[in-house]
């Protein structure tokens, strides 16, 4: 919920842009696309993770089980922080993620058993629609505090399941377990594609290639290059840049995934951790991961490449204006709430089909809050939500794992924070460095003087993240202006 200080002043505003401008021109990092920085921390995150295991001598950490836990893991949370992401992005602050999970994990046992996994899929996302529905019409209808209609949810959504858990199979704790549930699919390689066998060294070939593209993309399909050819082709103009980059991304995966095994092999530093990775995200992956991982640019696609998105995002920046305008505000903020309530009804459904194959009672274990961390720790974006996600579901498979692999985690953390310090040497920002410097060596000693982290904090090691990254990331935060804000239409009269 964004809080505005009625003494903030233009000039204040202009001071504040300006100070963010000269931060971002002495980040090297920040002035590169946003597609060459991800790839540039997920580079940076494998040497992280290659140095640990190298020097604490578990292999656990980039094994490709241990990212095929990961990636299930990160789905629920994932879709849950994408719901809040819908949201928060019209102005309406959904802490009632918690229950519309709930609500889904349910309908969606429920539906499986009656009908078939795929009907339960969308019963599941239906039953997590009618929860954001209900914090619609309650915040927007009748003006009720978001926070106290969040929670209303979470509770009345634990109460209404367990009450026909009871009801239809005469328990309160759990369902029968499922029939069957949606299969899993391979992602193919590009030689599954072409139909023919492609050796190591004309993989590599393909992947220069394709870089090459990559980078003549980001050269040349620039806004300003995009922009006549927008106007001349109208609406399906403005697709042109997103589509080209989306295909050459498809592409260089196909390739990465055909590499992968041959990575694998190199024992190398990093490369074949690499490997070991994409082998793990990419093999035997269920239905329900790929409809959560498309959600992500499809609904990148819909909030910023549309007019309806533009209309969603101006209600939850400036409600008085968009209405101005002719923008349907109620309308808006009540169709994203309940795209909200969907997405995490697919977020408990992926519970009950990945994991447990049932219903069962406290199924969801705070992740639909964890969720809305990992939306905040994105910025209210939705390729820094997918990143907040992947740590918390990162975080979750470690905690199921060993004390001893688990304890390896504290020297990524330490390595980590040398890292960030020389980034933040490089940035001019000397407090927030020996603030890392002496984080880092406390974590490092916490390394050499144990053996292995208790129990306690491994189990607490995702809700330890959580208040981390909510700690760490609050100085760099730029919520949507209106989020939380009550609204009534005609108010600006």
């Amino acid at each position: 919920m964004t809080v505005v200080d009625p003494d903030t002043t233009a000039a204040d505003t202009v001071a504040s842009a300006a100070d963010a401008e000269a931060a971002r021109r002495r980040d090297p990092i920040a002035r590169l696309p946003v597609s060459v920085r991800f790839a540039l921390y997920a580079v940076v995150f494998v040497f992280v993770l290659t140095a640990a295991e190298q020097i604490s001598g578990q292999s656990r950490l980039t094994a490709a089980n241990t990212w095929a836990s990961a990636l299930k893991l990160t789905i629920p949370i994932a879709l849950a922080a994408l719901g809040g992401l819908w949201a928060e992005r019209a102005g309406i602050v959904n802490i009632g993620l918690e229950g519309m999970m709930i609500l889904g994990t349910f309908f969606g046992a429920w539906g499986c058993i009656q009908f078939g996994p795929w009907q339960g899929v969308l019963i599941g996302v239906l039953g997590g629609a009618v929860g954001g529905l209900v914090h619609a019409i309650a915040v927007v209808a009748f003006g009720v505090d978001h926070i106290v209609s969040g929670v209303a949810v979470n509770i009345l959504a634990a109460g209404v399941t367990q009450f026909l858990n009871f009801d239809w199979f005469g328990s309160t704790n759990q369902s029968p377990r499922l029939p069957e549930v949606v299969g899993s699919v391979r992602v193919p390689g590009l030689q599954d594609l072409l139909g023919a066998r492609l050796t190591g060294p004309s993989l590599l070939v393909w992947l220069a290639a394709l870089v090459v593209l990559a980078v003549a993309a980001v050269r040349f399909l620039t806004p300003e290059r995009v922009e006549p050819l927008r106007r001349r082709l109208g609406p399906v103009g403005s697709f042109a840049r997103p589509a080209a980059v989306t295909v050459l991304g498809l592409l260089g995966l196909l390739v990465v995934v055909d590499l992968a095994p041959y990575l694998a092999r190199q024992e190398r530093f990093g490369i074949s951790e690499f490997g070991r990775i994409v082998m793990g995200l990419t093999a035997e992956v269920s239905w329900i991961v790929v409809i959560g991982v498309v959600a992500f640019p499809l609904t990148t696609l819909i909030l910023w490449h549309t007019k309806f998105g533009l209309r969603l995002r101006s209600v939850g920046e400036d409600p008085v204006a968009a209405e101005s305008v002719g923008v349907n505000v109620y309308r808006m903020k009540v169709v994203a709430t309940t795209v909200s309530g969907a997405l995490a009804g697919l977020g408990g459904v992926s519970l009950v089909y990945l994991f447990a194959n049932q219903y069962r009672a406290g199924q969801t274990n705070g992740r639909g809050y964890i969720g809305l961390a990992a939306m905040i720790f994105g910025n209210w974006r939705p390729g820094g939500t997918a990143v907040g996600a992947g740590l918390f579901g990162f975080t979750d498979t470690l905690s199921l794992l060993s004390g001893q692999a688990t304890h390896a985690l504290l020297l990524v953390v330490a390595i980590g924070a040398g890292v960030m310090v020389l980034r933040a040497i490089i940035t001019g920002r000397w407090l927030s460095s020996l603030a890392i410097v002496a984080a880092g060596l406390a974590v490092y000693g916490w390394y050499l003087v144990t053996d292995e982290l208790p129990n306690e904090i491994v189990v607490f090691l995702p809700h330890l993240t959580t208040l981390l990254v909510l700690t760490f990331a609050s100085q760099r935060l730029r919520p949507p202006a209106a989020d939380g804000q009550p609204y009534r239409r005609g108010q600006a009269g």
